[in-house]
């Protein structure tokens, strides 16, 4: 039995490349999900001050400034929102200059993104 899709969030999507950012946009519209993108961790700041976000996919190689320094500046914002990094590097979770909340190495499948939002939502649901 697959575990039921979470759908309607509100998405910032930050990465540099447009072609990714948009197949990214993509993946998200089949939940539903409403998507802001922004294509650098300043443009971020700025869509993120315009509104209110669900969760933060952030990129973590970028120009003007790198995923994990967008990740702290919004967690300086909003301690609890959660952030979910997309990475070619193989980053993992623990360094203390990356507070992101989960890492999906590139590449991944659709399931793979549904299961990272969903485990993140929910481990920012119990922190709540």
């Amino acid at each position: 039995m697959q575990p039921s899709v979470l759908r309607g969030k509100r998405i910032l999507l930050v990465d540099d490349e447009e072609s990714v950012r948009g197949a990214y946009a993509m993946l998200l519209a089949i939940d539903d999900h409403t998507v802001v993108e922004a294509n650098n961790g300043g443009d971020a700041l700025e869509q993120f001050n315009k509104g209110s976000f669900d969760l933060v996919i952030t990129d973590f190689e970028m120009p003007v400034m790198r995923g994990g320094e967008l990740a702290t500046r919004l967690k300086e914002l909003a301690p609890s929102l959660p952030i979910l990094m997309i990475t070619a590097h193989g980053k993992t979770l623990g360094d203390p200059t990356n507070p992101v909340d989960a890492i999906l190495n590139k590449p991944f499948t659709l399931e793979e993104l549904r299961q990272a939002i969903a485990g993140v939502l929910a481990e920012q649901g119990e922190k709540r």
